[in-house]
């Protein structure tokens, strides 16, 4: 289908050949016109199909030019000004005018100079793609597919002449984005012509060796590729260092200083550092892509960190067989989080690779911790102390990982940097004050956003006191960041909590050779001690098992046995309420590991009853009610949740979100203040919204097993915060589960 009406071509190399070659692949244009300055070159374009047609001149060009017609150049950076030059005052009204140029801040000064204003119609841009390879003999017509190109947006420009520019990159399969121009040239610094420099000084350092013929004859394939791009058009280079020499200079900079250090770590022969060094390399060259698509740089114009990913799930079915779901949540932050702060080295076995946990480790991999791993759950921590924990380079992202945020705030309050602390869209409308106020009253200098939301800005240095703070609202992550804080008070810190919340922090920190005292539901410690490194097997997280333990509860026929599950007494709300509602299930082979109570759990169908569930239960189940409210939807009468409250500040509000779900699904049932009401009945099929929550995804998806219809639940990517392999293990044991995007 045509979108645009004549687009012309202003450099037949690689750059411009291939946007001319995809836009004629998929017939777009009424007319592809190019223009090169050697003869040979536009005949060329021409018998390959590049173009419609092609011309030496700009000049014999710019007559047949109406409005919505789009000029894109490609030249060489240096070259842009003649091109700008030879379109002032020729341009028809509407005609609008991009580019390709790496560096875009020399660029926008030459507009201006030559315009005397910055038009509006001219839209600045940087496909992210290319090779070694030049000239229009190497034009792909499939080179944008899946590749970035980011505009650069100025005040002046007409938002339709940039949704113009972005139509025609959309037109060839690329991804575009936006970004400021001098963010673009300070990024595009760093992550494409520092690589550039320091591959064409590689080659002509080893050039000048007595020995390269034999270094180039026995280069092994890591050297060919990393000096891949010193084959690179070396004039063109040439103009993009010049154009780009602050940014450039910086990141060389930056990188001869870090050079000079891991010299000397390998002169001293510093293992430890050396892991460190390579660690975080491979971490963040592993994780550069998914930090894109979380927005570490840019807004994505496509919304694409918004794509959606469906789970179709058939109806009916029981779930048979015996399956270990990954390590718990809450434990695996903990362990990265103590084993930072203890002396000696933490193995930790079990770790939950997800990407809450992840983010855990990421923070403190930033505060120069050196962790080895994750590897199959295996994750080595090379502890620095309390005090040992250094000033990250920038804000920590947790992505969308309340539990991170939450504690390491009060990790953060004690310590001599100031840190802040971001996360995703969902997290950024959590409320954090429920943990910068305590803070605040030890003595803690906190930030946060409107309304006490994320961002959050720890400032370093201050003086902490103890506080004895008696919590308003049950929380576990409330308790533990004012009880990591305590580690760096001044004096006996106390937490009264008005109920019981799982006690991971206390146990790990006993573990870990710290002493914590109870006295009824008032937790204490006092500042001064230290811990010890400590092996850590963490046990199968019982919030992953829920989803389950629930599936097998509901469905006739099943039969099911979790492994090597945690039954931390604080944690167990989900296994009492279950059996209060008729769930046959029982608990075999229990023993302790590492401090942490676990067992088999094995569950049989049998028919659940409604009940009113007791509010000693809530805290002991916050995270499983999700899940808890579909069995309340399959068991027979009526069940009523009070005293939950919470759920509705968590990734979203569950109760809402459950409540409109269950009714899509033909359930009747009404939330409340702090809770809701369920009648038991008839699941229909039909389409739910999980509002980008993990649990809410998982819990639909094990109710289609008791559905009249298919269920599909939508924006289920974020399921692997939680439990990354959730749909194989689902598949495993019988549901009927596929996914799709859209």
């Amino acid at each position: 289908m045509t979108q645009f009406n004549k687009v012309v071509i202003v450099g037949l190399g690689l750059i411009g050949g291939s946007l001319a070659a995809g836009l004629r692949k998929r017939a777009v244009c009424r007319e592809v016109i190019g223009v090169a300055r050697r003869p040979e070159t536009c005949l060329k374009a021409q018998e390959m199909g590049v173009v419609d047609s092609a011309y030496c001149s700009l000049d014999d060009v710019l007559e047949q030019l109406e409005a919505g017609d789009i000029i894109f150049i490609a030249v060489p950076t240096l070259t842009l000004r003649e091109v700008f030059k030879a379109l002032k005052g020729r341009l028809a009204e509407g005609v609008i005018v991009t580019d390709g140029a790496s560096v875009k801040g020399s660029v926008e000064r030459d507009v201006r100079e030559i315009f005397g204003e910055f038009p509006p119609a001219v839209v600045l841009g940087h496909p992210i793609a290319g090779s070694e390879k030049s000239g229009v003999e190497a034009a792909e017509s499939e080179l944008y597919v899946d590749h970035r190109v980011i505009l650069t947006p100025v005040a002046e420009n007409d938002p339709a002449a940039v949704k113009a520019v972005a139509k025609l990159w959309h037109a060839v399969g690329a991804e575009v984005l936006e970004m400021p121009v001098d963010e673009h040239d300070m990024v595009l610094g760093c992550t494409s012509h520092l690589p550039h420099v320091i591959a064409f000084s590689l080659v002509d350092t080893l050039a000048h060796d007595s020995k390269n013929e034999n270094i180039f004859r026995y280069a092994a394939g890591g050297f060919r590729d990393f000096t891949r791009i010193a084959s690179s058009d070396a004039i063109m280079w040439r103009d993009i260092m010049l154009a780009n020499k602050a940014s450039v200079l910086d990141a060389i900079d930056l990188f001869s200083d870090n050079l000079s250090r891991l010299r000397d770590i390998i002169s001293r022969e510093d293992a430890v550092e050396m892991t460190g060094v390579f660690t975080r390399a491979k971490s963040a060259r592993d994780r550069f892509t998914n930090m894109l698509e979380h927005k570490a740089y840019l807004r994505n114009m496509q919304n694409s960190e918004h794509k959606n990913v469906v789970y179709s799930v058939a109806p009916g079915g029981s779930v048979t067989g015996t399956i270990r779901v990954p390590g718990d949540k809450s434990i695996s932050h903990r362990s990265i989080m103590l084993g930072s702060l203890a002396e000696g080295v933490t193995r930790i076995e079990g770790f939950l690779e997800g990407e809450d946990a992840l983010a855990t480790l990421q923070a403190f991999r930033d505060m120069g911790v050196v962790i080895e791993g994750p590897e199959n759950g295996a994750v080595t921590v090379h502890g620095v102390g309390l005090h040992g924990l250094k000033q990250p380079s920038g804000p920590l992202y947790v992505g969308n990982s309340g539990t991170s945020m939450r504690l390491l705030s009060g990790i953060l309050a004690g310590q001599s940097f100031t840190s802040e602390l971001t996360g995703d869209e969902s997290l950024s409308k959590r409320p954090m004050n429920r943990v910068a106020n305590p803070l605040r009253e030890m003595g803690a200098t906190v930030e946060t956003g409107e309304e006490g939301r994320p961002p959050v800005r720890v400032s370093g240095g201050s003086a902490l006191h103890a506080i004895d703070y008696v919590m308003p609202m049950a929380s576990a992550q409330v308790k533990s960041c004012v009880l990591l804080a305590g580690l760096y008070a001044d004096g006996e810190t106390k937490v009264t909590e008005p109920a019981p919340t799982r006690d991971h922090t206390e146990r790990m920190l006993r573990g870990f050779g710290y002493q914590v005292n109870r006295n009824g539901s008032t937790i204490s410690l006092r500042s001064g001690g230290k811990l010890t490194a400590a092996d850590i097997d963490i046990p199968a997280d019982i919030s992953s098992a829920t989803f389950f333990m629930v599936a097998a509860a509901i469905a006739p026929g099943s039969d099911i046995t979790l492994t090597h599950v945690g039954i931390n007494p604080t944690r167990i709300g989900v296994i009492n309420i279950l059996r209060e509602m008729g769930a046959n299930l029982t608990l075999q082979n229990e023993r302790e590991v590492g401090g942490e109570p676990v067992a088999d759990i094995r569950v049989q169908y049998a028919p659940l009853k409604g009940i009113a569930i007791p509010e000693d239960q809530v805290p002991l189940a916050i995270d499983e009610f999700p899940a808890l409210l579909v069995a309340a939807a399959c068991a027979e009468g009526e069940t009523v949740l009070t005293g939950a409250e919470e759920l509705r500040v968590k990734e979203t509000d569950r109760i809402q979100a459950m409540a409109d779900g269950l009714q899509a699904l033909g359930i009747e049932c009404s939330p409340t203040p702090d809770g809701i009401r369920v009648i038991g009945g008839t699941l229909t099929g039909g389409a739910v919204e999980s509002f980008h929550d993990h649990r809410i995804a998982m819990s639909f998806t094990v109710a289609a097993l008791r559905a009249s219809g298919p269920i599909t639940v939508n924006n289920c990517a974020n399921v692997t915060t939680s439990f990354p392999n959730f749909v194989a293990l689902a598949k495993t044991v019988g549901i009927s589960l596929e996914v799709n995007h859209s």
